[in-house]
């Protein structure tokens, strides 16, 4: 089976990456999506849900971006191994604790900010104490997909005043926690 993320590599390759300043790097979107995440978290938070939208499409698509230049310009790193998952789960994080517990559930928000706070901790411990690198594979992919299109309808629904995008966002978030239990307990992922 071919991994989703091969055609996404494959179509930014073809597209997006051979315009791109030969001088940046996957590590450059990165730190990009880093600065994104207090941004996106005060903006929500002033209620300013359309820029914060904005720039959340905009670190999301980084987060593709990244991932797909590291992989077909040979750029891995082992900062960008350790540090691109944390920037993504930071930014999902932050955004659900505001956006999901605003407007669809407390409950559901404190899932996804404690899953992904399970899934930093276990890459963590993995790497540092028992001394095998984390592999991220189509589970966690899969999920990180879910939530992003989850927080993306959210954002369609709250800005566009469409409570059929809220529910379609809840049933998003609620299937990757399940891929998020997935790579969690049935793989060495994040």
């Amino acid at each position: 089976m071919i991994p989703f993320y091969f055609f996404t590599d494959r179509l930014l390759a073809a597209t997006i990456i051979p315009v791109l300043p030969r001088r940046l790097t996957p590590n450059h979107l990165t730190v990009f999506r880093f600065l994104t995440v207090p941004v996106v978290f005060f903006l929500l938070v002033g209620q300013y849900y359309l820029v914060s939208g904005l720039i959340f499409v905009l670190a999301v698509f980084t987060d593709a971006l990244d991932g797909a230049l590291a992989r077909t310009t040979n750029q891995i790193s082992d900062w960008g191994k350790l540090f691109d998952p944390l920037a993504d789960k930071l930014l999902i994080g932050s955004t659900a604790a505001v956006l999901v517990t605003r407007f669809l559930s407390f409950r559901l928000a404190v899932a996804i900010v404690a899953v992904e706070l399970l899934l930093i901790l276990s890459a963590y411990y993995h790497k540092y104490y028992r001394r095998y690198e984390i592999q991220a594979n189509y589970l966690g992919k899969t999920k990180m997909v879910f939530q992003s299109l989850g927080l993306l309808t959210l954002f369609g629904g709250v800005i566009f005043s469409w409570p059929i995008l809220s529910r379609i966002s809840e049933g998003a978030l609620y299937l990757a926690l399940v891929f998020a239990f997935l790579s969690f307990f049935g793989y060495r992922s994040i």
